[in-house]
């Protein structure tokens, strides 16, 4: 094994390690809390046996505690700030040395129950998030000189053949190039039906072939496939902070210093300008520093915004990080490109005109002969036409094809021209469009005019298709108060007519690249926050322009790489999904800071006005920061 694979394998096992670790540690967390709480019962029923008592409440604030108070030393000494970890750790030690060993315990017992809860949250956001990463085959099978071997897949270049056996994981990105089955795209996509497969179309790391085998020719290394996009795209998400956790996080060290001086005045303060006892002021100055900590407002946004990319991952819906989410649910205007994201991207004949007196079974027989032997998309599009209606393969025929505007053939003595206006003729086809094709006219639609020796014989209207999902998503984006736009350089009818059918509001046609983009500013200072939805590499300015940047995962490289957002099946219902849990996610958010200072705000003038007992304000806050994080935790589902 060379040193490249040698690494590679060293990364997974270092990676596995880690995650373990992890795992280990989540489960640590909550057996530490749950120890810490039977001591804390074992304690109370010893309650009459003070030494026992004491020892036992020792032992939980040094089980239950540990994990916490070790975050904020370490976090403490390397940002040298302090937080709300510590300011938890002070509180109970505060409380134990009034001689509340019991309400300190409880403090200590709720506080590390809660931070086990939200490590359960951030580590199933992250194994949700990279469950793929052990669906990457480490090794496949290559032909070589006529034979087949195994080799590691992180050796596999661009052109080599693998063979990919029943039941096997594809082992790199590639095209088919002999054999058919159906192959399970789920981990990728979301989509839990199997998608069939068959010479010419491609595949993907890490989907599982069914019951037939392939041959497929490699066109993505390692490191360039969708599988190792997709697991970038996760080290990004999970790297990332909204700007409202930035906030949180720089508003709790500030916090947790006020808090402190505040602590430090009421200590003494209340005695003289109160007449409190020394007692009374020391254990309200406790009392003050359990409920005016933050907890439960620094894990307002974190818990929630986690599980919606968990949630996102689950679905085919890839998020580059917190922050996008947060910005889409602010989102009141989307802008699309039209082929391949509204559109199939795949041109169909919507409507055929015949000429007057003219045999529509020999046109359609001639134009099938000839546009089956093209490559051309349009070409491609007639030719299943004229077989479903009714042509039948004939003998091979010749052709002479003039690339970019037609082809023609000679068949039994009768020359046939199939092409573009120019091609068939101005004259002959402005007359044709007069008489025999005057629906066809104004509509959008890209016409290819069929020539019989010297006449026009017929004319097939072909248009781009919209996406079966496209106009009832525009429906729904109208609903939620989201306007919409077209960004396409297609020509203006087209563009029209394509935007009408779907019930789109704007459209702005012969668009180059930077036009684009030039576009989606004028329309970022009209509506504000603005999303761009794209497939190819001439959207790529624009999605980057965008605030929200989403791009269809059957698109091009460049877009998958600037989008902040990506549609995994390229189904336009996922954005709309993703719109309605980025607002339901903003919700969330703003209820738990809602909730959170409303709490603290009660707990504190409860505390001052001195009709609250310290296992009341212990239950208050650290409850408060349990139901904060499972309000988020709403959003995994």
């Amino acid at each position: 094994m060379n040193e490249q694979v040698m690494s590679q394998a060293h990364s997974q096992q270092q990676i596995q390690e880690e995650r373990s670790g992890k795992k280990w540690l989540q489960h640590a967390e909550l057996i530490a809390a749950l120890v810490s709480g039977a001591l804390i019962l074992a304690a109370w029923f010893f309650t009459e046996t003070k030494g026992l008592s004491v020892t036992l409440y020792i032992l939980a604030f040094l089980i239950g505690g540990f994990a916490k108070a070790k975050e904020g030393i370490e976090d403490t000494l390397e940002t040298k700030t302090l937080n709300v970890e510590l300011l938890m750790i002070f509180a109970a030690v505060g409380s134990a040395l009034i001689g509340y060993w019991a309400e300190g315990a409880v403090l200590i017992f709720i506080f590390s129950l809660s931070g086990a809860l939200e490590t359960y949250t951030m580590n199933k956001s992250s194994r949700d998030l990279t469950s793929l990463m052990k669906l990457e085959p480490e090794e496949a099978t290559l032909i070589a000189d006529g034979q087949e071997k195994r080799v590691p897949a992180a050796e596999l270049k661009i052109g080599d053949m693998i063979v990919i056996k029943p039941g096997e994981r594809v082992a790199a990105d590639g095209i088919i190039e002999s054999g058919v089955t159906s192959l399970d795209e789920s981990a990728l996509t979301g989509e839990a039906m199997p998608a069939e497969k068959t010479p010419g179309d491609s595949v993907f790391t890490g989907t599982v072939n069914g019951n037939g085998s392939l041959t497929v020719r490699v066109t993505k290394t390692n490191e360039q496939s969708l599988f190792r996009k997709i697991i970038r795209l996760v080290e990004s998400a999970q790297n990332s902070v909204s700007p409202a956790q930035a906030f949180i996080e720089r508003f709790e060290s500030v916090y947790v210093k006020g808090v402190l001086l505040a602590v430090a005045l009421l200590l003494f303060v209340p005695h003289f300008a109160l007449g409190w006892s020394w007692s009374e002021t020391f254990y309200r100055a406790m009392v003050f520093m359990v409920v005016a900590s933050p907890c439960a407002l620094v894990a307002s946004i974190m818990p929630a915004a986690l599980s919606l990319i968990s949630n996102g991952a689950r679905n085919g819906l890839l998020v580059k990080g917190s922050v996008f989410l947060e910005q889409l649910g602010s989102v009141r205007m989307i802008a699309f490109d039209k082929t391949g994201t509204v559109t199939k991207g795949q041109p169909a004949v919507a409507v055929f005109q015949a000429a007057e007196h003219v045999n529509e079974d020999e046109i359609m027989q001639a134009v099938y002969a000839i546009e089956k032997q093209s490559s051309h998309p349009l070409a491609k599009a007639i030719a299943e036409f004229a077989e479903s209606r009714g042509a039948a393969p004939a003998g091979h025929t010749l052709i002479d094809e003039t690339s970019g505007f037609g082809v023609q053939a000679d068949i039994e003595g009768v020359k046939w021209m199939i092409g573009k206006a120019g091609f068939a003729g101005e004259e002959a086809a402005d007359a044709f469009l007069k008489t025999s094709g005057k629906e066809l006219k104004g509509k959008g639609f890209t016409l290819v005019f069929v020539k019989k020796d010297d006449r026009i014989a017929g004319c097939f209207a072909l248009k781009d298709q919209i996406r079966p999902e496209a106009k009832a998503v525009m429906a729904e984006l109208k609903s939620l108060g989201i306007k919409t736009a077209m960004l396409t350089g297609d020509q203006p009818e087209t563009a029209a007519a394509i935007a009408k059918e779907a019930g789109m509001t704007t459209v702005v046609a012969d668009c180059l690249p930077d036009q684009k983009a030039e576009e989606v500013k004028k329309l970022k200072e009209t509506y504000g926050t603005i999303a761009m939805v794209g497939d190819g590499i001439n959207n790529a300015p624009a999605l980057k322009t965008a605030d929200v940047g989403i791009a269809m995962g059957g698109g091009t490289d460049v877009a998958l790489e600037t989008a902040d957002l990506v549609l995994m099946k390229n189904d336009l219902y996922k954005l709309v999904k993703m719109c309605r849990l980025s607002r339901k996610m903003n919700r969330i958010i703003k209820q738990n800071i809602v909730f959170s200072l409303s709490v603290i705000c009660l707990l504190i003038c409860a505390n001052f006005l001195q009709v609250m007992e310290l296992p009341f304000g212990v239950i208050g806050h650290e409850g408060s920061t349990i139901l904060v994080i499972l309000n988020g935790l709403r959003l995994l589902k």
